[in-house]
């Protein structure tokens, strides 16, 4: 059982979690290095879910400094990954949920260079409504056509396995230097650090989707990226 407001329920397959959170919705709106934020009655077929894009490192960082400042020193309980039931794979367009004891922290990559951080918006007692019709825009929740088969699944991945329990000791914005003089910066990733020893754990763009990886370092040369200190 993990942070606030939170019950379970039975799950709905293998290894699947189902883990309710506050549902609080953030307001959308374009600031600086922020697109606006999905409309309609959800975003990625989640309700109640409101992602607001950024897409500069360090608008990021700001946004959400105060909040991961609250959750230093506490351990990972758990995490969840948006799961294909029908596959038996990660689905990995959907956010990665990482359970705190304060609060469930989602985080999802899209397009080239854009990222959400939200705070307990995602109940995972509710179904999961995500058109398998190619046409059908992200957002939507229409429930006319053909459904993928999602849940949410505590684990999934290796890279959670490695830091479930530890405590986090900093976060960090990832960012990738580009050779262009008008886009001279791509926000590439959330990484988070845990004790003891450090052990990171990276929440990246791999392209228009999530990527996971709990390597030492940042798979890319000296000098081609930067990170922004959160915390």
């Amino acid at each position: 059982m993990t942070g606030r407001a939170r019950q379970t329920s039975p799950a709905s397959g293998p290894g699947t979690g189902r883990v309710a959170g506050s549902g609080r919705a953030a307001a959308s709106g374009r600031g600086a290095g922020q697109p606006a934020g999905t409309g309609g009655s959800g975003g990625f077929g989640i309700e109640g879910y409101r992602p607001r894009w950024h897409y500069r490192g360090r608008a990021l960082a700001a946004a959400h400094r105060a909040r991961f400042r609250q959750l230093v020193g506490q351990p990972l309980h758990d995490a969840w990954l948006m799961w294909d039931l029908d596959a038996d794979r990660w689905f990995a367009d959907g956010p990665v949920i990482l359970g705190f004891a304060d609060a469930n922290v989602e985080i999802t990559h899209r397009k080239f260079d854009e990222c959400a951080i939200t705070w307990d918006q995602v109940d995972m007692l509710l179904p999961l409504h995500w058109s398998a019709t190619p046409t059908a825009p992200l957002a939507s929740l229409d429930r006319s056509g053909p459904q993928l088969r999602l849940d949410w699944r505590a684990g999934g991945h290796p890279a959670l396995a490695r830091v479930r329990g530890r405590r986090l000791r900093e976060v960090n914005v990832v960012e990738r230097l580009m050779p262009a003089h008008w886009r001279p910066t791509v926000l590439h990733a959330v990484e988070l650090v845990f004790d003891p020893p450090d052990v990171r754990l990276a929440v990246f763009n791999a392209l228009d989707e999530n990527g996971l990886t709990d390597d030492a370092e940042i798979g890319m040369p000296v000098g081609h990226c930067r990170r922004i200190r959160v915390v």
